[in-house]
């Protein structure tokens, strides 16, 4: 999870662990935060580096870099610290401007208001996680 809004992500984190579907959890304050843990992430020729994630919550708005920004920094990672990456969009924002830039980029799987519910997460591993499930 990318988000600045620690009650965001207290809710968020209490919904995955309730779902039992992730092993692991990290919540990046900014995009900085997330783009440093991204270069350290353990890849399948690596040893005791923490684990690559599955699936990114992004806020948009953050103050320093924004979801914008982060997933500019993010393109211009190594492709071997991108991992298999399921980038889903989590914000407040209102604005359609938002929605429509996300839904032209690849690099966005899915677009999802806040907060994070039970029914939100469930159709999101239910679409990109079927096999896991």
């Amino acid at each position: 999870m990318i988000d600045d809004d620690e009650p965001t992500n207290f809710l968020s984190r209490m919904m995955v662990e309730k779902s039992g579907c992730s092993e692991y959890i990290l919540i990046a304050q900014s995009g900085e935060a997330a783009l440093n843990y991204l270069i350290s992430c353990e890849h399948p020729d690596s040893k005791g580096n923490p684990p690559c994630p599955d699936l990114i919550f992004l806020d948009i708005n953050m103050p320093a870099m924004d979801g914008w920004e982060f997933l500019d920094r993010y393109k211009e990672l190594d492709p071997t610290h991108k991992g298999k990456i399921i980038m889903v969009m989590l914000t407040t924002s209102l604005n359609p401007d938002d929605r429509l830039r996300a839904d032209e980029m690849p690099l966005i799987s899915g677009f999802e208001s806040k907060p994070l519910t039970p029914k939100k997460l469930d159709e999101i591993l239910k679409k990109y996680f079927t096999d896991h499930l």
